[in-house]
C-alpha cells in the first residue's frame, strides 16, 4: 500500500551574511515535524532555501563590487553549512536562481498574463526595499514600514498588476470558513481585520527600476516582483510546470507552510489568490509563529542584538538548542531568548533529569548485572503508576505534535522522566542490591527504568534525533521504532546495557554567562568614531538667499560614455526640463535613479563636463565610502522651492 504523503515548507530565506537563532527557530520546527512525520511511516516531502532576487540584493552586491550572482552564492554556502550543523533533514534546497525556477516562474507569470488576471498599468505608492514590499499610505505606521519599521520610498513607475482585488471574497470565506488553514486563530483576526475587510488592492509584481529578477517573459523592460517569485517556489520546486512534474502530482498541496508572523500576509492572501488564479489546490494549512525575542526586542543584525547559533552549539550540542527552542517557546507566541534561560533549561531538564536517568540507570545494570538483567522478575509497589504513564505517552505526545504544540509535546515526555527518576528514589535499587532474595525485584525495577528509557528515546527522535539514537544504543537497539512506544515490554529481558559518559554535562552558570557576555560585546557591530565636523565658515541670510533649489523629477539617466563616474540625469521642473551631469556612477545604476524626486540647485550657471553640458547640480550626502541623494518625501509638485 502505498505511503500517506506529508509536504512541509519553510519559508525561503533572504540571503543574509549570518542567519541568527530566531532563523533557526522556523526551520528546526518544520525539521522536527518531518522527522515526526517520517516516524510515523509518511512519505515526507521538506522544502527550505533562499530567495536571491530584488533591489536590496543588487544594492549590497554593488556595494561590495561583486555581481548579485556572485554575492548570493558566496551566503547560500554558509547557509548551508548551518543547516548541515542544525541537523536540518530536508528533503530539497530551492534557489530561485534556479534555472529550472526560472523558467517556471515565467511561465507562471505568462499564464496568469494570458488569463486576464495580470495587466499593465502604473505604479505609485510606497516601497521597503528590505522587506520587498508595497505598501499604501494608510497601511504605513509613523510614515514607516508596518513590519519592519525603516524608512520607506516613494516609488513611481510603470508596472504589471495581478488582479489581487478579483479573489478578496474568496479569500476571505476561506478564511472564515476553514479555520484550520490560517493558525494560529489570531492569524486570522489579523488578516482579516488589517487587510482582507478593508479591501484589497491589485498588486504590483514588475519592476524597472533594477534588473537583478526574472525578466518578464514578454517584457524585457520588467522584472517579476520578487513575492510572485518567491511564493511560487513551492510548486517550481516540485516541477510544475516542468517536464517533470510528477513530485507535484504527488506531493501537491502542501500540508503545511510554516513560517514567522510577518509574512503571513503574503502567505494567507497573496499565496492563495495566486493558486485561485492558476486553478490549482490550496495549501491545506498556513502556520505562522511567533518571534523569538531578545532584549525586549525582534532580533536583528542593525541593533547588534543577534544570537549566533553557530556559537550556542559549539558551546552545548546541537540537540541541547534544538530542544530548548522547541520546549522554551510556546509555538505560535511571540518568545524570549535569553543566556540565561539557555543554560537554566539545559542544566535542568537536559543534565539533571534525561541525563540523570540515563547514568544511574545504565550504571546501576553495569554494576549489579554486569551489563545484563536476568529473565526473573518480581512485581511490587510503584510499577502500575510508572507503566500506565509510559504506555499513554505516545498518544499524548502525537496529538501535540499534530497540532505543531512541541513544548507541551516534550513537557509531557518530561513528566515521564521526571515519574522515573522519583521511581528510583521509591524502590532504593542500592538497597534491593543488598539483598540476594530481592535480586528478582531488583531486576524489574531496571528493567522498567530502561523500557522507560526506550519510550522516551523514541518521543524524543523528531527533536533530538542524536540524543535519541545514543540512548537507543545503549540499550543495544540500532533503530528507531516510532509505534512500539506505544507498547510497553518490548525492550528483550536479557538485553545488554552499556554506560557512557555523561550526555549533558552539567554548565557552571555563572562562568558561563560570563563567557557568553564577552562573545556578545565582541560580535556587536562597533561604533564609528565621529570626527569633529569642519563647518565652513558663517555665511547670512543673504547669501542663502542666492541659491535657488528646486525639487525635479529624474526622467531619463544613462552613464556618459569613456567615464566610470558620470551619469547624465534628464531632470522635469514641471514648466521646464534641464541637463545635469553627476559624478554618483559608482553609487548608483541608471535604472534606480528614473522617478526619484532630487533637489536641484537650479541657478547654476552651465557648464561643460567631458563636452556634456551641465546646467545645475543635484544634492547629495556622503560619508566615508557612502553617498545618498538627497530626496523628498510626499507628493511635492516638480519646481517645487525648496527652503
Amino acid at each position: 500500500m502505498e505511503r500517506k504523503t506529508f509536504y512541509i515548507t519553510t519559508p525561503i530565506y533572504y540571503p543574509s551574511d549570518k542567519l541568527h537563532i530566531g532563523h533557526s527557530y522556523s526551520t528546526i520546527a518544520a525539521d522536527t515535524m518531518a522527522r515526526y512525520k517520517r516516524a510515523k511511516g509518511y512519505d515526507v516531502f521538506f522544502l527550505t532555501g533562499t530567495d536571491e532576487h530584488g533591489q536590496k540584493i543588487q544594492r549590497i552586491a554593488e556595494e561590495r563590487g561583486l555581481t548579485p550572482q556572485e554575492h548570493v552564492d558566496n551566503i547560500v554556502v554558509g547557509i548551508k553549512e548551518l543547516w548541515k550543523l542544525l541537523n536540518i533533514s530536508y528533503d530539497k534546497f530551492i534557489r530561485t536562481t534556479d534555472e529550472e525556477h526560472v523558467k517556471a516562474v515565467q511561465k507562471i507569470f505568462n499564464k496568469l498574463y494570458e488569463k486576464g488576471d495580470i495587466y499593465k498599468s502604473e505604479y505609485e505608492g510606497w516601497y521597503c526595499a528590505p522587506c520587498e514590499a508595497f505598501w499604501t499610505e494608510r497601511q504605513l505606521v509613523d510614515g514607516k514600514c508596518p513590519d519592519c519599521d525603516r524608512p520607506v520610498e516613494k516609488t513611481k513607475e510603470e508596472s504589471y498588476f495581478f488582479r489581487l482585488s478579483k479573489y478578496q471574497d474568496k479569500i476571505i470565506d476561506l478564511i472564515k470558513n476553514n479555520p484550520n488553514f490560517l493558525q494560529p486563530a489570531s492569524r486570522q483576526n489579523e488578516m482579516l481585520n488589517n487587510f482582507l475587510l478593508p479591501g484589497l488592492e491589485d498588486l504590483s509584481v514588475s519592476r524597472t527600476t533594477f534588473k537583478w529578477g526574472i525578466p518578464v517573459p514578454f517584457d524585457d523592460n520588467h522584472v517579476i516582483y520578487v513575492w510572485i517569485d518567491a511564493l511560487s517556489n513551492y510548486i517550481t520546486a516540485l516541477g510544475y510546470m516542468s517536464d517533470d512534474d510528477s513530485l507535484f502530482k504527488k506531493y501537491w498541496p502542501a500540508d503545511v507552510h510554516l513560517m514567522a508572523k510577518e509574512i503571513v500576509r503574503f502567505h494567507s492572501i497573496i499565496w492563495p489568490a495566486i493558486l485561485m488564479a492558476l486553478d490549482l489546490p490550496l495549501p491545506k494549512q498556513v502556520f505562522g509563529h511567533g518571534w523569538l525575542l531578545l532584549d525586549g526586542g525582534k532580533m536583528s543584525k542593525s541593533k547588534g542584538n543577534v544570537v549566533d547559533p553557530v556559537i550556542l552549539c559549539q558551546k552545548y550540542g546541537v540537540d541541547a538548542i534544538r530542544y530548548f527552542l522547541m520546549r522554551e517557546m510556546p509555538f505560535g507566541a511571540d518568545s524570549s531568548f535569553s543566556n540565561e534561560a539557555l543554560i537554566n533549561r539545559i542544566n535542568a531538564d537536559l543534565a539533571n533529569d534525561l541525563g540523570n536517568l540515563v547514568s544511574r540507570t545504565t550504571a546501576m545494570v553495569e554494576k549489579y548485572f554486569g551489563g545484563t538483567l536476568i529473565s526473573d522478575s518480581e512485581e511490587g509497589e510503584f510499577d502500575d503508576e510508572l507503566i500506565e504513564m509510559a504506555k499513554g505517552l505516545c498518544a499524548v505526545v502525537e496529538e501535540n505534535l499534530d497540532n505543531f504544540q512541541f513544548s507541551t509535546a516534550l513537557a509531557e515526555i518530561w513528566k515521564l522522566i521526571s515519574r522515573a527518576n522519583k521511581y528510583i528514589d521509591e524502590t532504593m535499587p542500592w538497597v534491593l542490591a543488598k539483598d540476594e532474595s530481592k535480586k528478582a525485584r531488583l531486576a524489574t525495577v531496571l528493567y522498567n527504568l530502561c523500557e522507560v528509557l526506550r519510550i522516551v528515546a523514541e518521543l524524543i527522535l523528531p527533536v533530538m534525533p542524536e540524543t535519541s539514537q545514543k540512548i537507543l544504543s545503549r540499550l543495544s537497539i540500532g533503530k528507531n521504532d516510532w509505534e512500539s512506544a506505544k507498547v510497553w515490554g518490548v525492550l528483550p529481558k536479557d538485553a545488554r546495557i552499556t554506560g557512557g559518559e555523561a550526555l549533558f554535562p552539567r554548565i557552571d552558570v555563572k562562568k558561563e554567562l560570563e563567557e557568553l557576555e564577552k562573545i556578545s560585546q565582541s560580535n556587536k557591530p562597533k561604533e564609528e568614531k565621529k570626527e569633529e565636523l569642519e563647518i565652513k565658515p558663517e555665511i547670512t541670510i543673504d547669501d542663502f538667499s542666492k541659491l535657488d533649489l528646486r525639487v525635479a523629477k529624474v526622467t531619463e539617466c544613462e552613464k556618459i560614455e569613456g567615464t566610470e563616474k558620470l551619469l547624465k540625469l534628464k531632470l522635469s521642473l514641471g514648466s521646464e526640463e534641464r541637463q545635469v551631469v553627476s559624478g554618483i556612477a559608482k553609487y548608483y545604476t541608471p535604472e534606480e535613479l528614473v522617478g526619484k524626486n532630487v533637489v536641484l540647485i537650479a541657478n547654476l550657471k552651465p557648464v561643460k563636463i567631458r563636452g556634456v553640458e551641465s546646467h545645475g547640480m543635484i544634492l547629495a550626502a556622503s560619508s566615508g565610502d557612502m553617498l545618498k541623494v538627497v530626496t523628498t518625501d510626499g507628493n511635492i509638485p516638480e519646481g517645487a522651492e525648496v527652503r
